[in-house]
């Protein structure tokens, strides 16, 4: 069984603003994660997109990869949007749109709390894709495929901690 709401959290070596910037802006979102370049409309109503990267055209993945609506957004604290995964076939892109939420959180002894909760109501292929467990940690060409939240989480952490990502750039 799913869980309908799942919550992520980590604690990151940066400035909220830094961690807005690397979850708000394409020149940030292309180098971790599965990669792509975001494009917000930051105002509720709002559109917002990610778009493939060179990598993703040249595997024949055109079109965009992610799609939604901001529902709510305080520059630098939360980010409430829309979300639907678009790059996966069948069931997945069957499902409705899923709600995420980022809440970050400035704490006086452990860095900044980056806390993303997505709310998978109604969408248990989404669910399974974002929570990692279709994981395959010998996937080619790039380890972790699948691994959801939980490795892009910790591959923005490394990124904005040490200016390396966890799986090189090819």
């Amino acid at each position: 069984m799913t869980d309908t709401v799942q919550v992520y959290r980590v604690y990151i070596k940066a400035s909220p603003e830094r961690i807005w910037d690397a979850i708000t802006k394409p020149e940030w979102t292309a180098k971790y994660g599965y990669t792509g370049l975001v494009d917000f409309d930051l105002r509720p109503g709002g559109k917002h997109r990610t778009r493939p990267t060179q990598a993703f055209i040249d595997a024949g993945m055109t079109g965009d990869v992610v799609d939604g609506e901001v529902l709510e957004v305080d520059p630098p604290r939360k980010l409430v949007l829309t979300w639907k995964l678009l790059m996966a076939p069948g069931d997945v892109s069957e499902e409705p749109y899923t709600t995420l939420t980022y809440e970050i959180e400035e704490s006086k002894t452990a860095g900044t709390r980056l806390t993303v909760t997505h709310d998978v109501t109604g969408a248990p292929n989404t669910a399974g894709m974002v929570s990692g467990a279709f994981e395959q940690l010998d996937a080619p060409p790039n380890e972790n495929a699948g691994g959801g939240w939980p490795w892009i989480l910790s591959d923005l952490k490394s990124l904005l901690e040490t200016g390396e990502t966890i799986v090189p750039a090819p």
